[in-house]
């Protein structure tokens, strides 16, 4: 039984196009043209776009849609990692009990 090899047929059909060249399609023209024409990058242009005030609000709210992720985090991303889970415990070790104000450090005196 032959294995790998030519199969007719096989493969992506050459009219696909790739998912990176349909999202660009979906891009009205003029957008894409002032983008390049302005030489920005594209979270600049975005943040330029949702600036001004001449332009349709609903455009500018498109625009803050799209910009939002990369000028403010979710709370989520921030996961604390397993050092910073470790801190935290070191810190609330011996909160409520009898060893809450030894575990603090030795006490500084004047």
């Amino acid at each position: 039984m032959p294995r790998g090899g030519y199969r007719p047929g096989a493969g992506r059909p050459k009219s696909a196009k790739s998912p990176k060249a349909k999202a660009l399609e979906k891009v009205p023209g003029d957008i894409k043209r002032a983008a390049r024409k302005s030489k920005l990058n594209p979270l600049e242009y975005m943040l330029e776009v949702m600036n001004d005030e001449k332009a349709d609000d609903a455009r500018r709210d498109r625009m803050a849609v799209a910009a939002a992720p990369f000028v403010h985090a979710k709370p989520a991303d921030k996961a604390a990692g397993k050092k910073e889970q470790a801190q935290e415990a070191a810190q609330t070790a011996g909160e409520g009990t009898g060893w809450g104000d030894d575990l603090g450090g030795p006490a500084v005196f004047n």
